[in-house]
């Protein structure tokens, strides 16, 4: 009867936790505005969250590579998310693995309040490993989706973001000037 009843429970918050990750390029920041432009269709409250570091198009909106934005609230730390956005029926987080390792704690504390929680980032970093808290991120979700760049070498299907420029900062703020897609061959071949 308790398992019932907690289900039941769930089943009502819908709470969520869904993660679009992958490469530079590859239709994260899209699919995120994609997403949140259905929640706003289906007439829910929708607040879309940033790192302050991202300045790279806009101070306060979140761009697409495509130039589709929505304006969006730039926060400091992960847990400024939780008082911005406590009124959101869906939150959405765009270029996640900018933020601090709370982030997922923030993401599970939403999704229990029944509050569905769109996640936006580089799985992983210009030397090929995990970036930030989205490994943890994938982990908790309920919902990863990975989606793929074209390899700017071969053409063939890219989940790597290579780095043009010189320098070994993992975080390095760029656009086509400073990465590239590429595939796992044409990663390693340089």
């Amino acid at each position: 009867m308790f398992s019932d009843n907690r289900l039941r429970i769930r089943s009502e918050l819908g709470g969520s936790i869904e993660v679009v990750c992958g490469s530079m390029f590859s239709g994260k920041t899209e699919e995120l505005l994609r997403r949140l432009k259905r929640a706003q269709i289906a007439k829910l409250q929708v607040e879309i969250f940033k790192p302050k570091t991202d300045t790279r198009y806009d101070e306060t909106a979140v761009v697409s590579h495509d130039l589709n934005s929505v304006q969006s609230t730039p926060v400091d730390h992960s847990s400024a998310i939780l008082l911005y956005g406590s009124n959101a029926q869906v939150v959405g987080i765009d270029e996640a693995q900018f933020f601090d390792d709370e982030l997922p704690d923030v993401c599970v504390k939403l999704a229990n309040r029944g509050i569905r929680v769109i996640i936006a980032g580089l799985d992983m970093d210009f030397e090929g490993r995990p970036f930030g808290p989205i490994p943890a991120l994938m982990a908790i979700a309920d919902d990863v989706t990975k989606v793929h760049a074209v390899c700017m070498k071969c053409g063939n299907s890219a989940l790597f973001s290579y780095r043009l420029v010189e320098n070994k900062n993992q975080v390095m703020l760029g656009e086509k000037e400073s990465y590239e897609p590429r595939c796992r061959v044409c990663f390693n071949l340089d």
